[in-house]
């Protein structure tokens, strides 16, 4: 805010920072822009400078608490590959995650719904994550699992760098189809032995990979009722 030299009512007088150039909102000319002083990323959300460190996972000391240690030990007993399946094992906020070898993941995954003891029938989601700059095995691909006959949950974490591929679950869990097409689609990532692994939300002939954390931030114009919306990199800066 800038102190103006008038007043009214005895009361200085105050304008809007960017009320000099003659408006609140105005288009510069370099495409490095953003909202609240954001220079250089593209980003118009106006956190572009916020940057959250992510802490290191470590594997997690037994007892494990809960119905963890029966699950760790029910694997364990019907997976005699285990100790170079499992990477660690980590215990966060009443959360199980085992984190597994991509080779290995379709045999854990068949483990785990078909042992007695483990029962884990339903993959309820595969999502992934891709965390460029802060691990050289940059996509994480995660599968929620559960047991309904123990009413237990699970999850499966597997990490790999870009052009590494992950064995497709759709052999053991139907479900896992479409969501890993989607993560073909979103991220690149190739699921070996998927039956029809195409594009799933983005046209067959579009390239790249848009929530890659170094896609191009970009977009297509959007028009309505004769107005017109630009990409987000081409949006003005609001001061």
């Amino acid at each position: 805010m800038t102190i103006q030299p008038g007043t009214e009512g005895g009361v200085p007088t105050t304008a809007p920072a960017g009320a000099e150039i003659g408006a609140p909102a105005q288009t510069p000319p370099s495409p490095d822009k953003g909202m609240f002083g954001v220079q250089g990323t593209g980003d118009v959300s106006g956190f572009g400078r916020l940057a959250r460190p992510r802490p290191a996972v470590l594997d997690s000391p037994r007892p494990y608490g809960e119905y963890f240690d029966d699950v760790y030990d029910a694997l364990e007993e019907a997976y005699p590959a285990i100790n170079d399946a499992i990477e660690k094992v980590v215990v966060d906020r009443a959360e199980l995650t085992l984190h597994v070898r991509a080779e290995r993941i379709a045999e854990v995954c068949q483990v785990m719904r078909d042992d007695e003891s483990l029962r884990f029938e339903l993959c309820s989601s595969v999502d992934a994550v891709d965390y460029l700059g802060s691990d050289e095995r940059r996509f994480h691909v995660t599968y929620q699992l559960t047991s309904m006959t123990y009413r237990r949950r699970v999850r499966l974490e597997v990490a790999v760098a870009d052009g590494v591929t992950v064995p497709s679950v759709t052999q053991v869990y139907p479900t896992a189809d479409w969501q890993e097409r989607e993560i073909y689609d979103m991220f690149g990532v190739v699921f070996p032995g998927h039956p029809n692994l195409t594009r799933i939300l983005m046209p067959d002939d579009w390239e790249g990979h848009p929530q890659r954390k170094d896609y191009p931030l970009g977009g297509v114009p959007v028009e309505y009722k004769g107005a017109e919306i630009p990409p987000p990199d081409q949006r003005r800066v609001y001061q």
